[in-house]
């Protein structure tokens, strides 16, 4: 019964879409009418609400980590269950009909609590690419592929696959921004469409 509680559990907390919840509270509209109708930081930015895009990171990637820390101290061994339970509700949350955000943050806050060397890789890898080139899209895969490498180099062996999957999500959650980036029309921050 653990890994199933921890399933459901993970999922649950991964499917809370704080970025509709925070913008629909701050009478900023329907997040999934503005933009890419993602429900990520990112997209939130293009509401120009600043404070609302930083919150929605921050939650995003604390329900991430959230569901690890908590379900594998509940249910001691799940950790790899909730981490991609909650990622799975993240990207598909059965409250917005299965269309959620890329997961960046989500993953961040997972790969914290799977191990935190690796957590702070991957937010050294995210910032450092969103500084260098202001392209958000850049920033997130980058740092999403960093995640099973850097868990490779400290041998964590045991979430190395996982990691790869969660990586290949949000590759293929990017699938427009790729196409976009190889037609060299992706934005960079600081522009309101595109």
């Amino acid at each position: 019964m653990a890994p199933a509680l921890a399933l459901l559990l993970g999922y649950l907390l991964g499917s809370i879409p704080f970025g509709v919840l925070l913008t629909r509270a701050a009478g900023a509209g329907d997040l999934r009418q503005i933009g890419s109708g993602n429900t990520g930081a990112t997209n939130v930015l293009r509401t120009g609400r600043k404070g609302l895009a930083a919150a929605t990171l921050l939650l995003d990637g604390f329900k991430g980590w959230l569901a690890v820390m908590l379900c594998e101290w509940l249910f001691p061994g799940t950790a790899v269950v909730a981490a991609a339970a909650a990622f799975f509700g993240h990207l598909y949350p059965v409250w917005l009909k299965f269309r959620g955000g890329k997961g960046v943050a989500t993953l961040m806050g997972i790969v914290l609590a799977l191990h935190w060397p690796c957590g702070l890789i991957y937010a050294a890898v995210w910032l450092g690419l969103l500084a260098a080139l202001r392209i958000s899209s850049v920033a997130g895969m980058g740092a999403a592929i960093s995640a099973p490498v850097s868990a490779a180099f400290y041998a964590q062996f045991d979430i190395v696959l996982l990691l790869i999957a969660l990586c290949l999500l949000v590759l293929w959650k990017h699938r427009e921004n790729i196409d976009r980036l190889l037609s060299g029309t992706e934005p960079r921050l600081g522009r309101k469409h595109g």
